[in-house]
């Protein structure tokens, strides 16, 4: 199991000069964007990770590009096979006639990490050295594990961060340790995402989602209206630009925070949770900000990692099970139900349902199923 820690950087005028080091390391991405771009031109193909690892190695040596030392081999070799992972995604795309845009260039002030995969750092208690510089940051938390990787990345307010990958011993994977919720409880629960509620649950607990970015639209759209009203490259428009960034990041770790708290109840109250398995890509044509303001793939992620933690187990729906349109009492199908119909009486039973709570005691029954611990009726056919 992979297990990443984040911490974020003391402010110290030290920090710049790993700005500096991810200003270099955005130089040398473009550099290698464009020799891919020029040898895709001329052979139809794009260059492997070791030989431009190889040409990189070369110019490094000449009078030109000696600058490139400062930053550490295993960042620049990380950047040419971060590039050739793309590469390798468009042309298997491109077989499957499947639109992806190749790597291209980004502009230098939103280049934002580095990684450093096996040496070039040195970690101590509450501090990381990188090139003999030492660095302190927030040690929020205690780091467990073999460290595998590091990676440096600057926010969008400027602040850095490290992010602290670490392989963890197999005994503390959820499959090993033994479910410390199932000993508790053993309940179980089937939940249905929704829009105006976040989620429903099968049991009558539901979810409200406080919605963050709403909350604050007022807010964002003033600095934006400030941030219009400035002078492009003037002094007032990075401060009014880095008081627009500071909300949105705010806004970002007032849901995470939610997310990280809701995860946690969740998987000490349940010993299994069921979900369904969503379509975001789908949902956010349709609803557009509101999905991006919940976030529910985040909190998928999160409700995941924080599982293994407590030993609950996790069990994603196949995401065409029609658990809205089917009757949670007498199996019976509907052929069609409108996402404005936010209630239906079954004609086969004359039961009356609501849409989400009849979605999450569906979600229950065939995630139970799929376990053992129940049984799913076959839909009646109309």
């Amino acid at each position: 199991m992979i297990k990443t820690y984040t911490f974020k950087l003391y402010r110290s005028k030290r920090n710049r000069r790993l700005h500096d080091d991810i200003y270099l390391a955005g130089k040398i991405y473009n550099h290698c964007i464009a020799l891919h771009k020029r040898y895709y031109k001329i052979f139809g193909k794009y260059l492997s990770a070791n030989t431009l690892k190889k040409h990189i190695t070369k110019l490094k040596k000449t009078a030109k590009f000696s600058s490139w030392k400062a930053l550490n081999s295993q960042a620049i070799q990380d950047i040419a096979e971060r590039i050739d992972r793309g590469y390798q995604l468009f042309f298997r795309n491109l077989k499957r006639k499947v639109r992806t845009n190749p790597p291209t260039f980004k502009k230098l002030v939103k280049y934002k990490s580095f990684t450093l995969k096996q040496t070039g750092y040195k970690l101590y208690d509450n501090t990381i050295e990188i090139k003999g510089v030492k660095y302190k940051y927030s040690k929020s938390r205690e780091i467990s594990g073999e460290v595998k990787m590091i990676t440096v990345k600057r926010s969008t307010t400027g602040s850095i961060h490290i992010f602290i990958v670490c392989k963890q011993p197999a005994c503390r994977t959820g499959r090993d340790m033994p479910s410390q919720v199932l000993a508790r409880t053993g309940k179980m629960v089937g939940f249905d995402f929704g829009l105006k509620t976040f989620l429903t649950a099968s049991d009558g607990c539901d979810i409200v989602s406080p919605l963050f970015f709403d909350q604050n639209s007022k807010l964002i759209a003033k600095l934006n209206r400030e941030l219009s009203h400035k002078k492009k490259g003037s002094n007032n428009r990075k401060k009014a630009r880095l008081r627009l960034a500071k909300a949105h990041e705010r806004i970002a770790n007032l849901r995470k925070d939610f997310h990280f708290k809701l995860a946690s109840y969740l998987c000490s109250e349940y010993a299994f949770i069921f979900i369904e398995d969503l379509n975001i890509k789908a949902m956010q044509r349709l609803w557009g900000k509101k999905i991006s303001d919940l976030s529910h793939s985040k909190f998928v992620q999160i409700l995941k990692s924080q599982a293994v933690k407590f030993g609950t187990t996790v069990v994603e729906i196949p995401r065409f099970f029609p658990s809205s349109k089917t009757c949670s009492n007498c199996d019976y199908r509907l052929e069609e139900l409108p996402l404005s119909q936010r209630s239906w009486v079954c004609p086969n039973c004359g039961v009356e349902h609501d849409r989400d709570f009849n979605a999450a005691t569906n979600i229950l029954r065939v995630g139970a199923s799929t376990l053992g611990r129940d049984t799913v009726r076959l839909a009646l056919v109309s």
